[in-house]
């Protein structure tokens, strides 16, 4: 992966990344809430080895301080130190918690101890560092005066508080800053991780470059999404020609993606392109009768014959969606009662588009459309006219690939962020499993913008805007509800 595809990843995720990030902060500041204060006072002693005029002795005793002080790091950490503290301070804390109340230590290459206790209050924290240094000073008066007798002087070495503590004026522990900070990398990390994993784990179409790869058919349209439509109003007058504005920027992309669809239909194969098409899904609800229904309107603005099929015989929409009259179509025709000029109704004003609905629903829809009878009705109708048939998902049922068995090839509807690749690959080896043809993948309700327009090469919104000046052309628009 490239660092823009981390990129995009993090933008497609960006809500649970911020989130994730923010609650990692509130856990830390949480935490530094519920712990106990903690306030820390210092104190300080010095070490001294008598006091001379003479360079050279007052040298040597300030040599011979500093050698001293250091073992006497041990004895500020004893426990007859603490137990001084504890009887001159009247406290019943016990003993091992008064030393893990306290640090020494020695700055380098000095003759000075440095005490630093901690407490739940400042007045405590201060009481116990000045303390402290006190019983330093006996203990190490004691020790240092131990063998003198009075015939005998009393040791040079000496020790003397020399920096008194200060009351302190905030508490030490917790630090909120640092809280925060820690909460704040740990929920970066996790939102990361987060992101990857989804991304990782997350099986549904993304991107014409992963469909590609990962089914080996060729995407030849993208339908962006729109929510202009819903699955009782799905074929609108869109704006078509200098409608500059944010409300139909969708429209106009929706329409010029269906005329690109046409053309790619038309490119295909140029010295015999396909005549009878069936257009089909991997499960319902992803858009196929609505991209049927657009498709057929924008080839018969090109000035062709078209006769659009309701083969759907389990769940038929294509009359509903024109507007036509229902009940009478293709079953009639199929079972003889009816001939093919009787239901075939035409629609819109050119003349070009005739629509044939479903008719009554059969109890033996995949026996009729495997039929001699319609095999031979669509080949006639080919003649003519670009037919386009309007199939059940291919999952569910074997109607559409035994449809696609016998005309041209299929064009697979798949909607993104919605079918899974898992769910692509099985609808498109049920078309393999009957030696059909499939003749590339439409990927409908595609982003207009964020992260994940550029993957469906609509990065560039602004495009599609057009001047309230200009002709209006009638064009479909697929519709994020559509379950036919």
């Amino acid at each position: 992966m490239e660092l823009a595809d981390y990129w995009k990843i993090l933008r497609a995720h960006w809500v649970s990344f911020l989130a994730i990030t923010v609650a990692g902060a509130l856990l830390g500041l949480g935490w530094g809430l519920v712990q106990p204060k903690v306030y820390k006072a210092n104190a300080s002693g010095i070490v001294s080895a008598g006091v001379n005029s003479d360079l050279g002795t007052a040298m040597a005793g300030e040599n011979y301080a500093k050698s001293r002080v250091k073992s006497y790091v041990d004895l500020a950490k004893s426990r007859s130190v603490a137990l001084d503290v504890q009887e001159n301070l009247g406290i019943d804390t016990s003993i091992n918690q008064l030393l893990s109340s306290i640090s020494i230590t020695n700055p380098v290459d000095t003759a000075t101890l440095k005490v630093s206790a901690e407490s739940n209050t400042p007045e405590s924290a201060q009481q116990l560092a000045e303390a402290w240094v006190k019983a330093i000073e006996n203990q190490v008066s004691e020790v240092e005066n131990s063998s003198a007798t009075k015939s005998s002087s009393a040791s040079i070495v000496t020790f003397r508080s020399f920096d008194a503590a200060e009351l302190p004026t905030s508490p030490s522990s917790p630090n909120f800053k640092i809280a925060i900070a820690v909460g704040l990398l740990v929920g970066l990390f996790m939102a990361f991780a987060y992101a990857m994993l989804r991304h990782a784990f997350d099986r549904r179409i993304s991107s014409i470059e992963s469909v590609e790869s990962s089914t080996g058919h060729s995407v030849i349209g993208t339908i962006p999404q729109t929510d202009t439509l819903d699955r009782e109003q799905r074929l609108i007058t869109s704006i078509g020609g200098n409608d500059r504005n944010e409300e139909h920027a969708g429209e106009y992309a929706v329409a010029e993606s269906i005329r690109e669809l046409r053309t790619n239909l038309q490119f295909m194969n140029i010295d015999n392109p396909p005549r009878t098409i069936v257009i089909t899904s991997a499960l319902p609800g992803e858009g196929k009768s609505t991209v049927a229904a657009n498709l057929a309107i924008t080839i018969a603005a090109s000035d062709q014959k078209v006769v659009l099929i309701d083969g759907d015989l389990r769940r038929p929409t294509i009359a509903k969606t024109f507007g036509l009259l229902e009940g009478v179509g293709l079953t009639d025709v199929l079972i003889g009662n009816a001939d093919i000029d009787d239901v075939m109704q035409p629609w819109g004003e050119s003349g070009n588009l005739v629509v044939l609905g479903a008719g009554k629903i059969p109890p033996n829809p995949s026996e009729l459309l495997g039929s001699n009878t319609f095999q031979n009705l669509i080949q006639s109708l080919a003649q003519e006219a670009i037919v386009l048939i309007d199939a059940p998902p291919l999952l569910p049922v074997t109607d559409a690939a035994i449809l696609t068995a016998r005309t041209d090839g299929a064009l697979v509807v798949s909607r993104v962020r919605k079918t899974t690749y898992d769910e692509l690959d099985s609808a498109l080896n049920n078309l393999q499993r009957v030696n059909a043809h499939a003749l590339g993948l439409i990927l409908n309700g595609v982003p207009l913008k964020g992260a994940q327009a550029s993957n469906y090469g609509y990065a560039y919104k602004a495009y599609y805007r057009q001047d309230t000046k200009g002709r209006r052309s009638a064009v479909a628009n697929p519709v994020a509800n559509d379950e036919a």
